[in-house]
């Protein structure tokens, strides 16, 4: 078999890869691959997360349109 479904071939790109970028990035590159994957499967399967945030944005944005409203009524 050859062309790019080739063992040889595959090997080659996984020889210069580690050439170009090194094990040690590569193995920091693939946790940090992992650990986003992890991180969106827990965001996924937990929804009180979300809303959660957005109840945190909610009262974020209530807050900052008091504290804009008092400086107002003082600056007057």
């Amino acid at each position: 078999m050859t062309g790019i479904g080739s063992i040889w071939h595959w090997l080659v790109v996984l020889l210069v890869v580690m050439l170009v970028f090194g094990t040690k990035k590569l193995r920091n590159i693939g946790s940090d691959l992992g650990s986003a994957i992890r991180g969106f499967k827990e965001a996924m399967n937990n929804p009180e997360t979300e809303e959660a945030d957005k109840a945190r944005l909610t009262a974020s944005r209530e807050s900052e349109q008091q504290a804009t409203a008092d400086k107002e009524r003082h600056s007057s």
